[in-house]
């Protein structure tokens, strides 16, 4: 098992360096200039040009340039935000949390969700519960995530009055992003769920352990789910990174204070540094997820340690 661990450490090391130096080529390959790109309809001066470049760097070859950000990165330094004049990692910091706890709320609700939607589709197919269940998940496949916030505040916010419109940071306002973000997701789930729960029923032993008399249940939770879990641990994994990087979307709609309004607001000011450090962070939570997965896969089987 560690020595499973440690290989998959030492492929995603790599990976991450590779991700990094993706980061850093964001401002050198912005057509044009980036600086005047950040001053773009707001007056400045050519000694505020300058100074800016100096600051960011951009007067020093590309080379150097790269090498002053990776060595930053390792340090925990991302540089300063161009509008806030505070640094990268304190901004960041001040919003990672909401969006992290958007996320597994999200992840959550898609996984309970996906997960009974799919059982019970793969349970009675080609029944209406199959057919209704699958037509939902499409629409939710098929549905803008703006526009099915936007529907959700409607009802249960402005005619319901269930939840306020804007989030005051409790867990209550926490519910309608969550939701939303998480019935999404969950389309995706439900079909793999599907998908995956067929495979495994149509199986030998499936029919031998029904054959015995276990309960259907047993059958269904602890043998056929069970052995269903590999892809569907590895769907929920790559969820949970689109479920960071679609809290963008959501957090502006909702007016969530997270990394996705941050990097939003990060855009439309022209912030590089801090969109690059917001990137960063959501594509290295994104590797570790998927280390963690890594792991998870050698827990549910253990033959895959071996390998």
């Amino acid at each position: 098992m560690f020595v499973f661990i440690l290989r998959r450490l030492v492929v995603t090391i790599p990976v991450w360096f590779a991700v990094v130096t993706l980061v850093f080529l964001m401002r050198p390959l912005v057509p044009g200039d980036p600086v005047k790109i950040m001053f773009f309809g707001r007056s400045s001066s050519p000694e505020a040009i300058a100074n800016l470049r100096h600051q960011l760097g951009i007067d020093k070859p590309l080379i150097n340039q790269y090498y002053d950000y990776v060595t930053g990165v390792l340090k925990g330094d991302l540089g300063e935000s161009v509008t806030t004049r505070r640094p990268v990692t304190s901004e960041i910091a001040d919003r990672y949390p909401a969006t992290l706890k958007l996320a597994l709320g999200s992840l959550l609700v898609s996984t309970v969700v996906g997960l009974t939607a799919g059982v019970l589709a793969a349970v009675y197919k080609d029944s209406m519960i199959d057919t209704v269940a699958m037509v939902i998940s499409l629409a939710g496949l098929s549905m803008p995530a703006f526009w099915f916030g936007l529907v959700v505040i409607y009802f249960f916010a402005v005619r319901l009055e269930w939840f306020d419109v804007l989030p005051d940071g409790s867990l209550k306002s926490l519910v309608m992003p969550a939701v939303t973000l998480g019935l999404i997701a969950s389309s995706v789930i439900a079909r793999l769920v599907r998908s995956a729960m067929l495979e495994v029923l149509g199986q030998d032993f499936i029919r031998t352990a029904r054959a015995k008399g276990l309960r259907e249940r047993r059958v269904l939770v602890r043998h056929a789910l069970g052995n269903a879990l590999i892809p569907i641990v590895t769907i929920l994994g790559l969820q949970f990174g689109t479920l960071l990087s679609g809290a963008f979307i959501i957090e502006a709609v909702f007016a969530w204070h997270g990394i996705g309004e941050l990097g939003v607001r990060a855009f439309s000011k022209r912030d590089f540094p801090l969109i690059q450090g917001i990137v960063l962070v959501v594509a290295t939570t994104y590797l570790l997820v998927n280390l963690a997965v890594d792991v998870l896969y050698a827990l549910i089987d253990p033959r895959i340690s071996l390998k």
